[in-house]
C-alpha cells in the first residue's frame, strides 16, 4: 500500500477533496401495471420483471 513521504497540507486536502462531486443517477421510463415510472437505469430490469415495486 501506498504511504505519503510528507504530510500533506489542511489546504490542499481539502482542494482534493472539493474536486470529487456525485452524480445524480439516470432515470429510465418504465412502465408497470400501465403506468409510467421513472427509475435508475440498472434497475429498470427488476420492475420490469416484477421483482422490484414502484411507490405510489
Amino acid at each position: 500500500m501506498a504511504v505519503p513521504k510528507r504530510k500533506m497540507s489542511r489546504s490542499n486536502t481539502r482542494h482534493r477533496r472539493a474536486q470529487w462531486k456525485a452524480t445524480p443517477p439516470q432515470l429510465a421510463p418504465v412502465t408497470v401495471d400501465g403506468s409510467v415510472y421513472r427509475v435508475p437505469q440498472r434497475l429498470v430490469k427488476a420492475y420490469e420483471r416484477g421483482l422490484l415495486h414502484p411507490e405510489g
